[in-house]
């Protein structure tokens, strides 16, 4: 496994344990392109980019963070787990207004 892999495994244990929903889309050049893991934690949608340590964004992923934080999300980079935790620390404090939409129509 790689840093980054080890780092991922490490994250999605840590994302499990807290009753986070999230995938980890694979990228195969089709369509929009975003960031490693996506979740929706306490309400709130959170994309997390996961590097080795040293290592940071590249342009388009920096792109990537900034619409969903301009969408209202949380987005940010993490090489480690505990990065994790701390960037998560409000969210889990905070719960989002939930914002469900029904769809009563029978297709």
């Amino acid at each position: 496994m790689t840093p980054e892999g080890r780092v991922k495994a490490k994250i999605k244990d840590y994302l499990r344990s807290i009753g986070a929903y999230f995938f980890m889309p694979v990228q195969t050049g089709y369509g929009a392109s975003t960031l490693d893991i996506l979740c929706c934690i306490n309400g709130w949608f959170v994309g997390i980019e996961v590097k080795r340590p040293g290592e940071v964004p590249t342009p388009r992923q920096k792109i990537c963070m900034m619409e969903i934080d301009q969408a209202d999300g949380i987005a940010f980079y993490a090489t480690s787990v505990d990065q994790v935790k701390e960037a998560l620390r409000d969210v889990l404090r905070e719960p989002r207004l939930n914002r469900v939409i029904r769809n009563d129509n029978p297709a």
